[in-house]
């Protein structure tokens, strides 16, 4: 299993809107390194879902239901999407600051590569984050 990080402006597609529709097709990724992440997000791997720009902070967790496929979007078919569900929302959502400040998170991709907006974390990684938001 492999473990992921998608961003989303919570005015564009939020994670209160994506718990009421159930699934989304993650759709309109632009950036050759986020689409080649997509491609390697395989069936039930796990997701933690962002809200960028404003609130920057880790607010649940989704799972991949449907591999790669072409981006219906998109005029060109060098672009895919991936088809995800919610799983469960964290207890409490994790800031950026929060992020930034855990040595367990040091070269993790949102503070290394802040403008990406899919990407790969390491199972530790993904597990401290988890940690973060579930702890009281």
């Amino acid at each position: 299993m492999n473990y992921w990080l998608v961003k989303s402006e919570p005015d564009a597609y939020s994670w209160e809107r994506f718990k009421k529709e159930g699934k989304t097709m993650w759709e309109g990724v632009r950036n050759y390194q986020a689409r080649n992440n997509l491609k390697e997000m395989k069936k039930d791997d796990l997701v933690l879902f962002y809200h960028s720009v404003s609130d920057k902070e880790v607010v649940g967790i989704a799972k991949v239901v449907k591999e790669y496929y072409p981006d219906p979007t998109a005029e060109d078919d060098r672009w895919v999407v991936v088809d995800l569900v919610p799983v469960k929302a964290l207890k409490k959502p994790v800031t950026l600051d929060q992020v930034k400040k855990d040595e367990r998170l040091e070269n993790v991709a949102l503070v290394k590569q802040s403008r990406l907006s899919v990407m790969p974390l390491k199972r530790e990684e993904f597990d401290a984050i988890v940690q973060l938001g579930e702890s009281q």
